[in-house]
Parts: C-alpha cells; structure tokens; sequence
C-alpha cells in the first residue's frame, strides 16, 4: 500500500487501495422536511373522496357471504375432529 502526501500536509491513500478517495464527492444532505400535520391530513381527506366506496348492499352481501363460508368452514372441521377423534378411540381404546 502506498501512500501519498499532498503538500498540505494532510495524508491521502492512493487510488490502488481499492477504498473510496477522500476526493469523491460526499452525497448532497437535504434540509431536513418537517411533518405538517394539518396538510397530512387534508390529502388524507382528499384521497378519501376519491375512493370508490362499496354500497351498503355489496357490505351486507359480502359480510354474509363471509360469515358463511366460516360457519361451513367450521362445521366441516368440527365433522373431520369427530371422525378422527373416533378413529383413535376404535384403533387405540383411549379417550372418552
């Protein structure tokens, strides 16, 4: 490793290092942006507006329609236990 030294004084390792130089541009620091809170939220309102909202039969279809997939779902689960549950009692004689 070499290194050379300006006559500034200050040491600078060669460009052989295979390190960044001291020479490189540092990225620019932006002023720091301040959270504004009244104007979040107005876009928050505005976006709101643009938003193409369910009407109140879609809600009520769809929330029926997913209340009854879970009590189907949960029927289907509470026959297959049974059956399970029943398997292990015949083949193994334990449980209730």
């Amino acid at each position: 490793m070499s290194v050379t030294t300006p006559r500034n004084g200050s040491q600078q390792s060669s460009p052989s290092k295979g390190g960044p130089s001291k020479d490189a541009p540092k990225p620019s620091s932006k002023p720091a942006v301040r959270f504004n809170l009244v104007q979040y939220l107005k876009d928050v309102r505005a976006e709101a507006t643009r938003v193409t909202w369910p009407t109140r039969r879609n809600t009520l279809v769809t929330t029926g329609a997913v209340l009854a997939m879970a009590a189907l779902t949960s029927v289907f689960f509470f026959v297959v236990d049974q059956v399970i549950g029943l398997g292990v009692r015949e083949l193994f004689g334990v449980g209730g």
